[in-house]
């Protein structure tokens, strides 16, 4: 049986989530003033928030810190050491989670890869750790949302990939009996294996050709190498 169906992660994989967060940080960087705060480079600004952020985001995978903590706190624990007050950071995190959703880059050859896979009639679906309330967001501003019949967020389903119970409440989501269905994102864990661990074909979009040293089924550099598996 052919594959029809195809899951695809969206942070990192089709939304360009550095791209649009750094816009969000440098609108905030000028918007509060946050050079009169002590920190002197909207660059050194967007490299501790990213790195207290990717710690973050790694905690909240597997369950060590709760969606409200994550949301609200990071910009706190990233500049605590910088003198940014708790209420300072609370309004900065509000506005980020605010603006940042509506910023529209897409990883290079997005909307083409997805306009190729349904002129072949895949039917495409998005899987996603993101938050509920946002990545909706994210899809209807950035054009992507038409593309797709169903919007799958792990707030949705109560528990994250890449616990299997995700990808069987997806497949319940959608209908799905004994179809196979493939998998796509950048995450080797989390989307690769995960998928791979339920029996769907998993596709691991590796822009930065980050070595794999696990068996999967397929590897992309480029979107535009999934012309050569569909």
């Amino acid at each position: 049986m052919e594959i029809r169906h195809i899951f695809f992660d969206l942070d990192h994989t089709l939304w360009d989530f550095e791209a649009n967060s750094r816009q969000a940080l440098e609108q905030l960087y000028e918007q509060y003033k946050i050079k009169e705060m002590g920190i002197e480079s909207l660059s050194s600004f967007i490299d501790i928030y990213e790195a207290e952020n990717e710690r973050s985001w790694a905690l909240y995978r597997v369950g060590k810190m709760t969606k409200h903590d994550l949301r609200y706190n990071r910009f706190f624990r990233a500049f605590e050491q910088q003198g940014i007050t708790k209420e300072q950071s609370a309004e900065l995190g509000e506005e980020y989670i605010r603006i940042s959703p509506h910023n529209t880059h897409l990883m290079p050859g997005a909307i083409e890869a997805v306009e190729y896979l349904k002129s072949k009639d895949y039917i495409l679906h998005i899987l996603t750790n993101g938050f509920e309330e946002v990545q909706h967001i994210k899809m209807d501003k950035s054009g992507l949302k038409p593309y797709f019949d169903e919007v799958i967020t792990s707030d949705q389903i109560g528990v994250k990939k890449p616990d299997p119970i995700v990808f069987h409440k997806a497949k319940e989501l959608t209908g799905l009996n004994t179809e196979p269905i493939a998998m796509i994102g950048d995450h080797l864990e989390a989307d690769v294996l995960g998928a791979m661990n339920v029996g769907w074909k998993g596709i691991y979009y590796n822009p930065e050709k980050e070595e794999v040293k696990v068996e999967i089924h397929h590897e992309l550099h480029h979107l535009d190498d999934l012309k050569g598996i569909f």
